[in-house]
């Protein structure tokens, strides 16, 4: 079964895709006839080298998001996965001649494709009388025997892109930028890994791998890689590829050593997610810096991808001050990252946490019966949430993401924990904002947004009294914050029906002479109801709105949430 893909048809899809390139940066031209991109300041390189370079489709943003003032001039792109056509090469070759450029670098990544047609195409721009030269990127640091076709071409061609298009840009002669470029890339070495394959338009994938399995030293082109090893951490995975592309006994490795500096490059094949390269980068700077190698620059993103293939690939050059001046030159290309132009490695990456505001003296004081009794009501909440965690998560599967028990289960462990430091603080006010931070900081997701506001704001009417007026102030309070912020009505199907019940009933504490359990039994029965009721609502706020009511038969797991931990306040309450 071939594999889904938004294009227009297979066969158009390269031309397509540069071409809407081309159309929203006004920096660039096509150049008619061919399948190939050019700066549109192109008049401007009278007396400079040229750069191209290109390759088969599919490695987007390489490799026309490199192009621009300080990297390359164009490039020349074939069909996906396959080697650009020589009439086109040629015809690029010549628009930057008679633009009036003093010569021109083919920049090539290490394929036969490549190399035969760029060589052919740079043959004959020389026997027209044009300079051309070419460099063969060969960058790939899987194989530990160097075969006869050498080391495939790889994400650091776009390191050289960037090298040699300072060189150029400072005025740097052609002979000279092709040894430079040429002596820079036997400093770099790039490994690939990656969960599964990736297809071509109109094809199947081109390996398959098990769920347990990874492959390594894989190729951007789909083809598999020199091994497949077991499904492990980003950490042990990371780990593995930097010893590999650092072991002297491989033949290809990159001669890193502690005290080395290098410019790292953590690039997303196409199919992993930021969450994902996230981590691996965390992995990466650790690792290197754990073996003493200084990391001067780290270039995090998408460089050279492999369609959708759900992989990254990791690359590290060897630096000294006068490349790195070349990295950090000026590029106007849209695909390079706005890197800062400073050491990564010796930065200092966190600041001390802010000072908490000073409370006020006596706010604090903890134990007593007060705090005993608070202690008691907050075990039996836990307690209540813990137990229910299995019957919220299936009712939240219906209309959520299936976690409302977990997470309310994670803010019942956390309560726990805290109960363990020490008694809660004696005042309601000073209980009520330690538990927002708690929930806040622990709870996670809109429940523990939603808790943080209504304790936030209900604790401030007990900063005063802690008569039963100020309790339903509190509540009054709490429910205009959650209303406020969260854009929940009663009658939206969320947890605000059950706490909006019992906040009805519970203004009759306002009342001279009001009862404590006679309103608060009431409070929780409403509560209850509200959340049965909850079933027959359609959904107003929330991620359940976005489900059609029709499949929404079961109480909202919030309602039914809130209405579980005021039953526990009350019988722990009756029970004293």
């Amino acid at each position: 079964m071939t594999s889904k893909k938004l294009v227009n048809s297979v066969a158009g899809c390269a031309d397509d895709t540069l071409a809407g390139l081309v159309a929203c940066d006004p920096n660039l031209q096509l150049l008619q006839g061919h399948r190939v991109a050019l700066r549109s300041d192109l008049d401007s390189l009278k007396g400079r080298v040229a750069l191209l370079s290109g390759g088969g489709s599919g490695h987007e943003p390489a490799h026309a998001g490199f192009i621009g003032k300080g990297m390359l001039t164009g490039v020349i792109a074939g069909a996906v996965f396959t080697s650009p056509a020589v009439g086109s090469i040629l015809a690029a070759i010549r628009a930057v001649a008679q633009a009036g450029t003093v010569g021109t670098l083919l920049i090539v990544k290490n394929y036969t494709g490549d190399r035969l047609n760029f060589g052919l195409a740079r043959e004959q721009a020389r026997a027209e009388g044009i300079p051309v030269e070419m460099v063969v990127i060969g960058d790939d640091s899987a194989f530990t025997v160097l075969k006869k076709a050498g080391r495939r071409g790889l994400c650091g061609t776009v390191l050289i892109h960037k090298v040699a298009g300072a060189l150029a840009e400072a005025g740097v002669g052609l002979e000279e930028i092709t040894k430079r470029v040429s002596t820079v890339a036997k400093a770099m070495g790039t490994l690939g890994v990656s969960l599964s394959s990736c297809s071509v338009p109109g094809s199947k994938p081109t390996f398959e791998l098990s769920a347990d399995e990874v492959e390594l030293g894989l190729g951007i082109h789909g083809e598999a890689g020199v091994h497949r090893i077991k499904m492990a951490t980003a950490d042990e995975i990371v780990r593995l590829m930097l010893d590999h592309m650092t072991n002297t006994s491989n033949a290809s490795h990159v001669p890193v050593q502690p005290g080395s500096s290098v410019v790292m490059m953590v690039n997303n094949l196409g199919g992993l997610s930021f969450l994902e390269l996230g981590i691996i980068a965390d992995a990466a700077v650790r690792s290197l810096e754990g073996h003493g190698v200084k990391i001067a620059r780290a270039l995090v993103g998408t460089f050279m991808s492999a369609l959708e293939m759900p992989g990254f690939s990791l690359t590290l050059l060897l630096v000294d001050e006068p490349l790195l001046k070349l990295i950090d030159a000026e590029t106007t290309a849209a695909a390079w990252p706005n890197v800062a132009k400073v050491y990564v490695t010796g930065r200092k990456r966190s600041r001390a946490a802010p000072t908490e505001p000073q409370e006020a003296p006596g706010s604090t004081t903890a134990g007593g019966s007060a705090s005993k009794q608070m202690a008691l009501v907050l075990e039996r909440v836990c307690t209540t949430l813990l137990g229910l965690e299995e019957h919220l998560n299936a009712l939240d599967r219906a209309a959520g993401d299936g976690d409302c028990g977990t997470t309310h289960s994670r803010a019942a462990r956390a309560i726990q924990g805290w109960l363990k430091e020490g008694p809660p603080p004696a005042s309601p006010a000073q209980l009520l904002s330690k538990l927002s931070i708690l929930l806040l900081e622990k709870m996670g997701g809109s429940s523990g947004a939603l808790y943080g506001l209504f304790l936030t704001a209900a604790a401030q009417p007990l900063k005063a009294k802690t008569d039963l007026p100020a309790w339903s102030a509190a509540m009054d309070a709490g429910l205009e914050a959650m209303q406020k912020y969260g854009k929940a009505a009663p009658g939206d199907r969320t947890m605000l029906d059950s706490l909006w019940a019992a906040g009805q009933e519970l203004q009759a504490w306002k009342s001279p002479g009001a009862d404590l359990f006679q309103a608060l039994t009431k409070a929780v029965k409403s509560a209850e109801a509200a959340a049965e009721a909850t079933k027959n609502m359609e959904a107003g706020a929330g991620r359940a709105s976005y489900i059609s009511s029709a499949r929404l038969d079961q109480p909202d797991p919030g309602a039914v949430a809130a209405a579980a931990i005021l039953r526990a306040i009350l019988e722990v309450l009756q029970s004293q």
